[in-house]
């Protein structure tokens, strides 16, 4: 709709509602005013069908996501729109059973609320053309009542348009999808990818990647279209580079390490021969730190046998299998003279036993759990329960210690909008504190964003069920889940919170660190993003 035919649009529209029409009898005069937003709440989801494979290709290509060029907007011709009074699709000039040649049929008094809406839609329809049926999509969205004060009123929402407020606008497109609103969402998504940007502001670079993600939902493909994003793989060495580069200009990673490695080496100390069961091994690097530290304890190291866990589909974020882990710890113990073991163990979280951790008698026991739980889908998923399954796995082994490292939000069984603005408010931090250390146009920057956390977003926002594997909760909540397997919690050294604290002193003063009820809360600003803690 040009910009002449939308202000047409909303003089018309209150002309409907508001001015006494020829042949329209006063009763339904008085339902336009009482009726007011309500009168097309569902109309547009009923009547709107879209050419999901279209929006798929306008907007899930990740390198498109710039502020340097606009889309077509919601009247666009490669986007199909057909309406009809019965919900199906229609030609509403050529249909036989076309009944728009008069603005009312008859009286519009009636018992049937679903009918009256109707009548005024096939009304207002013909005095304006279908496009008018947009104007009432978004009228009947933001009414009064709606679950985020942030989405506010129509109003509201032109207004925040006008100020380039991309935040209440994300949320507001984000409602609509939610609401399962196509006509308004697929509006807000234009005007969304004029104003996202992967070289912008923080928030800019953000919502280009839940604008990924919303639209992803919209089309009911979450998971194939997360998939089929444009945001490839890249080559196994250079999503190691990124990250590494990722693990050097944010402390998360780095806190959540050293906390767990200095829980393990306090509850080791007089320990001759330690195991260590690492459920995400990843590239291995969290345990460098650790085989220092105990190379130098007092007394000489104590034996070390480390069991890496991971899947095997993640063999490309460390250029190969375990295998590669096992010898580069193996090079390092043996520079440092600690006498060290490797077991690799290949496979799923979900899948694990206790016969692949290859316990043995006489070994000091500690498990790591970091940044990894929340991938395990719990009682809302699977009637298997891997999450809690696994902890009453690891209590039976009787370790000396259990180190937890996990992201703290909520984003497990939360519903999707909720989820939205907890994933909006999450991922802003991250991204502020990536904008302090790496300029906006630095490649590493854009390529870290994209490839370590772009897909978190999108698979959060786009996929439900089992394909969705970000499910992060706060730590109450494993408070909760590892009381009841049998855990007591193991709090934390003041040596190991003192270390951290200079760690920080390297990154921006704007990082926080505080301790709450045993476990350490690393933060950005006044937002908690990562907690650790230890259990016995």
């Amino acid at each position: 709709m040009q910009a002449s035919q939308l202000h047409r649009g909303q003089h018309m529209s209150k002309r409907l509602c508001y001015q006494p029409l020829q042949g329209v009898d006063a009763y339904c005069v008085s339902q336009f005013q009482t009726l007011g937003r309500q009168l097309y709440t569902n109309a547009g989801n009923e009547r709107a069908q879209f050419n999901l494979q279209d929006i798929s290709d306008r907007y899930c290509t990740l390198e498109s996501s710039s502020g340097s060029h606009g889309y077509a907007t919601h009247n666009s011709t490669s986007t199909t729109v057909t309406f009809s009074s019965n919900g199906s699709p229609s030609d509403q000039h050529n249909s036989p059973d076309n009944t728009y040649g008069s603005p009312v049929s008859g009286s519009c008094i009636t018992d049937d609320i679903s009918d009256f809406r109707h009548k005024l839609l096939e009304l207002e329809t013909v005095m304006l053309g279908p496009d008018s049926d947009i104007i009432d999509s978004f009228d009947s969205f933001y009414q009064e009542g709606t679950e985020n004060s942030e989405v506010g009123s129509w109003g509201q929402v032109m207004d925040a348009i006008t100020k380039g407020n991309l935040k209440k606008i994300l949320i507001a497109c984000a409602k609509a999808v939610s609401d399962n609103d196509a006509l308004m969402a697929q509006w807000l998504m234009d005007e969304l990818r004029k104003m996202v940007s992967v070289r912008g502001e923080p928030m800019q670079r953000l919502g280009a990647y839940m604008l990924e993600g919303l639209v992803a939902r919209s089309a009911f493909s979450g998971s194939s279209i997360y998939k089929s994003l444009r945001c490839k793989e890249p080559a196994s060495m250079e999503l190691l580079s990124y990250m590494h580069v990722l693990y050097d200009v944010c402390p998360y990673f780095k806190f959540g390490y050293m906390s767990a490695n200095g829980a393990i080496a306090e509850a080791m100390k007089d320990e001759d021969r330690v195991h260590i069961i690492d459920f995400q091994i990843s590239q291995g690097t969290q345990w460098i730190t650790l085989i220092q530290a105990f190379a130098g304890r007092p007394g000489g190291p104590p034996h070390i046998r480390i069991t890496g866990i991971d899947d095997p589909a993640s063999a490309h974020a460390r250029g190969g299998g375990l295998d590669i882990v096992g010898m580069r710890l193996s090079k390092l113990a043996k520079l440092f003279n600690v006498p060290f073991e490797f077991h690799s163990a290949a496979i799923s979280g979900c899948d694990v036993q206790q016969k692949d951790l290859g316990i043995r008698r006489g070994e000091a026991l500690a498990v790591n759990f970091a940044f990894m739980l929340h991938h395990m889908p719990d009682e809302s998923v699977s009637t298997e329960n891997h999450r809690d399954r696994l902890l009453r796995l690891v209590k039976g082994l009787s370790p000396k210690v259990v180190t937890l490292v996990e992201q703290e939000s909520n984003t497990n069984t939360a519903a999707f909008f909720p989820r939205f603005i907890e994933t909006l408010d999450y991922y802003n931090a991250m991204f502020e504190s990536i904008d302090v250390t790496l300029p906006r146009q630095h490649k590493e920057r854009i390529n870290i964003e994209q490839h370590c956390l772009a897909r978190e977003v999108v698979n959060i926002l786009a996929c439900e069920g089992a394909e969705r594997v970000e499910r992060h909760e706060l730590l109450g909540k494993w408070r909760l889940r590892f009381s009841m397997a049998g855990f007591t919690p193991y709090p934390l050294s003041s040596l190991v919170n003192a270390t951290i604290k200079t760690l920080l002193d390297n990154y921006s003063n704007r990082y926080r660190l505080e301790e709450k009820e045993g476990a350490l809360y690393l933060g950005w600003m006044d937002r908690d993003l990562v907690a650790s803690c230890a259990w016995k």
